[in-house]
């Protein structure tokens, strides 16, 4: 079945849903959002399923949200207006995307993260929705806008790290390997790509003999202890500092640096160490 830029396929009470962008290593698109809502959503709804599988195709799981759409091209965006610009514009729409990540937290099946590739920025807000994660350990995650131009806006890192190393992360916009991520307790197991498969099918095979009535209340009752600490409030102050940090004068060089030389330079440069130029913070 496809759902746009996402696939799914269902088999022996396991669903796979699958990010189905390869050749731009999954980004995020305008769309793409919505279609994993969407795939989810019938994940949940699906009666034969007791156990979902997220995972990406090609070399990459996510490379976050498309640079060469969202910052390169030329001009305003969903992402980027000419100033002033109106947050609650912004808000609208990076709050609408969060939401939609945020079916992979409120599926009522649980959701195993196969992290085949790198997870970075905006597939990193992805990928840490799911319930539990097995990941590459040469793959990479981590969140570089940090640095410049971005927020997580689902906000999973503190929940998942604790204080201290949710800060280091985030402080840095530093990538890690499936092997340190596992090593900090961000993810449950980092493999090697040649065992990645065999691991996911080990636990969902352990899993789906579950009833899904069972499953559900685990799964909902582990939530409701988060969503209690303020996760919901925590991502919509995350959403809105996220177009903050788009619509700011370090931001605006971002975009304008993306247009002039392509965002791979603008990436180097800004994850560099090196001050931004003109920046008086």
């Amino acid at each position: 079945m496809d759902f746009g830029t996402v696939m799914y396929e269902s088999k022996d009470r396991v669903a796979t849903i699958t990010l189905n962008r390869p050749e731009r290593f999954n980004a995020i698109s305008e769309a793409m959002p919505e279609d994993i809502a969407s795939a989810f959503g019938h994940a949940s709804n699906d009666d034969s399923v007791h156990v979902v599988v997220l995972t990406g195709a090609g070399r990459g799981f996510c490379g976050g949200y498309d640079l060469k759409a969202f910052a390169e091209k030329p001009g305003a965006n969903p992402g980027i207006q000419d100033m002033p610009w109106d947050p609650m514009i912004d808000y609208s729409f990076i709050n609408r995307c969060t939401q939609n990540f945020m079916s992979i937290w409120r599926c009522n099946k649980p959701v195993i993260g196969r992290i085949n590739g790198d997870a970075v920025a905006g597939g990193s807000d992805i990928v840490l929705c799911c319930d539990i994660i097995i990941m590459n350990e040469k793959a990479r995650i981590g969140y570089p806008p940090s640095r410049v131009w971005g927020c997580p806006t689902t906000a999973m890192w503190v929940y998942r790290l604790g204080l201290e190393k949710a800060k280091l992360m985030l402080f840095t916009g530093d990538l890690i390997s499936g092997k340190k991520a596992e090593e900090m307790g961000l993810i449950f197991q980092s493999v090697s790509l040649k065992e990645l498969d065999k691991t996911v099918s080990q636990l969902t095979e352990r899993i789906k003999g579950v009833p899904k009535n069972q499953l559900m209340m685990m799964k909902m009752m582990v939530n409701q202890a988060y969503e209690n600490m303020g996760l919901s409030s925590t991502q919509s102050i995350a959403s809105l500092f996220d177009g903050i940090a788009r619509h700011s004068p370090e931001g605006i060089w971002f975009k304008q640096r993306a247009e002039e030389v392509g965002f791979k330079k603008a990436v180097a440069e800004r994850d560099s160490g090196d001050p931004i130029p003109g920046s008086k913070n």
